[in-house]
């Protein structure tokens, strides 16, 4: 079919091993925390620690898996021992009986992610024609959401069945992990001729100017692009219940996965400014309509609508970066940039749990919704840069 030409092999088996591996891991995630409270001595405060070690983990691993991929001129292995890291942390949950291990766990998980999510970024572009990265990153992020959407449903179906045994429910989760692993031994091959750059400090030099600029607009974003348990409070403020909160999430997931690949063809099209800059805006006026929302349904609406603001953004964003940074650098790159809206998630929060204790459950929202206009601003600066400077280039 012409609607899915030019994708290369290799970005279809990865899609399918996000999938997979999206399967696994969002079919337990919603259950982990109940289970850490069935553990001896474990409470909330337990929860949060965990939590929080496992995700400042992932953000700060991911910058030197993808520096390292760089100077070792090999992706796929470290792709495949990351990938691996997670389905093992499946069968770690199910054999843990004190919350010790249940950290080991989701360290083990977040370790994984860590050190695979910037050199498969890198593989993917490497595997794609530059006017198809875009749809390339599109496709790849399509599967990985589709996972997201089966594994809570798998959920609802297979816990009931087990009769809600925890360490059950764990090893059946760990069962597409390992099978995404036989996918990218035998179905993910890499360049041999892949340019290498030479071992040297981790740093910004060689990703070029182009990239900073960007890095510093998405950085603007991402200090106003606060958890989305912020979403879901105050979901559960205007009226829905927790029970409904899962479905949120669904409807979130369905629109992200119908539109990541279309906005990614769109980008190729269209630039990827345009497409990222609507994402921005939508993000925008989903938040004001949060800072607003009075009743239940206006809080489904948003949440659907939400959906677009991820799909027009994850992707394209990455594709953006593929476009600005030499090819040797890639996986440095995409380490950089998951590493700063890592970290910046946390000031993020704060700022938003602030705002909603001493001023309002509005403000987080309004707060963010600015943020996201700004960046916007800046986005637009940056397509006029980027314009001037190839106009000069040609005369």
């Amino acid at each position: 079919m012409k609607f899915f030409a030019n994708i290369a092999r290799s970005v279809v088996v990865l899609g399918f091993v996000s999938l997979l591996t999206d399967v696994s891991s969002e079919m337990i995630y919603p259950m982990i925390p109940l289970f850490i409270l069935t553990l001896p001595g474990a409470s909330m405060m337990t929860v949060g620690l965990i939590e929080g070690i496992a995700e400042t983990t992932a953000s700060v691993l991911k910058v030197f898996s993808g520096a390292l991929s760089d100077q070792w001129g090999k992706r796929k292995w470290l792709v495949f021992a990351g990938y691996g890291l997670s389905a093992l942390s499946k069968l770690f949950l199910a054999l843990a009986h004190v919350w010790d291990h249940v950290l080991l766990a989701r360290f083990s998980d977040r370790f994984g992610k860590g050190i695979r999510g910037a050199p498969r970024d890198a593989l993917i572009a490497e595997a794609t024609e530059k006017e198809h990265y875009g749809k390339a990153f599109g496709f790849h992020r399509a599967l990985d959401t589709l996972g997201a959407i089966i594994g809570p449903l798998s959920l609802l179906v297979i816990f009931p069945l087990i009769h809600e045994d925890y360490r059950m429910l764990f090893y059946i989760a760990a069962l597409p992990g390992f099978l995404s692993l036989i996918l990218i031994f035998f179905g993910v091959h890499e360049q041999n001729n892949r340019p290498r750059v030479v071992k040297q400090k981790l740093s910004f030099r060689g990703l070029g100017k182009e990239f900073l600029l960007l890095m510093m607009i998405m950085a603007l974003f991402t200090v106003g692009n606060s958890s989305d348990v912020f979403l879901i409070l105050r979901a559960n403020n205007v009226g829905i219940t927790k029970e409904l909160i899962p479905l949120l999430y669904v409807c979130y997931n369905v629109l992200y996965f119908l539109f990541s690949y279309p906005a990614g063809i769109i980008s190729d099209k269209l630039g990827r400014g345009t497409v990222l800059m609507t994402g921005l805006l939508i993000f925008a006026c989903v938040y004001f309509g949060f800072a607003f929302a009075t009743q239940a349904w206006q809080i489904w609406g948003l949440f659907t609508i939400y959906g677009f603001y991820i799909a027009f953004t994850d992707g394209v964003s990455k594709a953006y970066i593929a476009d600005l940074v030499p090819e040797e650098k890639r996986g440095t790159a995409y380490g950089f940039y998951s590493m700063m809206t890592g970290i910046l998630l946390f000031p993020a929060s704060l700022i938003a749990g602030i705002l909603w204790d001493k001023v309002n459950v509005s403000a987080p929202f309004l707060y963010g919704g600015m943020m996201s206009l700004l960046s916007v601003l800046g986005l637009l600066w940056f397509m006029r840069y980027q314009k001037n400077t190839l106009e000069g280039n040609r005369t």
